[in-house]
């Protein structure tokens, strides 16, 4: 199937590529604990309490960890905006190319804030995981409010 960016609701793939892009941080989590220690699947929310309290992880594996947890619950925090603006901009009728770019931006934009957040520890890195957040928070609300205003 040929597409380009002015392709009819192309952008509907991108709910499930951010929700993809909310999880994977939870995944390598989930990877890292189990390798190391064990992943206790009866208490779930407790392995990350785990990490911290146990001698075979290096202080700055368990640094990773917790920002691999960020990175998820900041992930899943965003996930319904985005959907709830792509839905509505297709509903309403906004233009295929606009809804198009604003996906691949946002997605882009979401896998960078989650290499940054995981990957780095420096003060002025977190400074630019705050950007790339402050970045790509505006798409979603122009989004909503290009489809409102299409709406009246």
């Amino acid at each position: 199937m040929p597409f380009d960016l002015a392709t009819p609701r192309l952008s509907l793939y991108s709910i499930p590529a951010a929700w993809f892009c909310a999880f994977y941080p939870n995944t390598l989590r989930f990877l890292v604990i189990d390798k190391t220690v064990g992943y206790d699947n009866t208490n779930p929310r407790d392995n990350l309490a785990r990490s911290k309290d146990n001698d075979k992880f290096k202080p700055n594996v368990v640094a990773k960890i917790h920002r691999m947890e960020g990175a998820h619950q900041n992930g899943n925090e965003a996930f319904p905006l985005w959907a709830a603006a792509v839905i509505t901009g297709n509903l309403v009728g906004l233009d295929h190319r606009t809804l198009n770019i604003c996906s691949i931006a946002y997605i882009g934009l979401r896998l960078l804030y989650n290499h940054i957040y995981i990957n780095h520890n420096a003060f002025m890195k977190g400074w630019a995981r705050t950007a790339v957040f402050f970045t790509a928070l505006p798409i979603p609300l122009w989004l909503l409010v290009k489809s409102a205003q299409k709406s009246l």
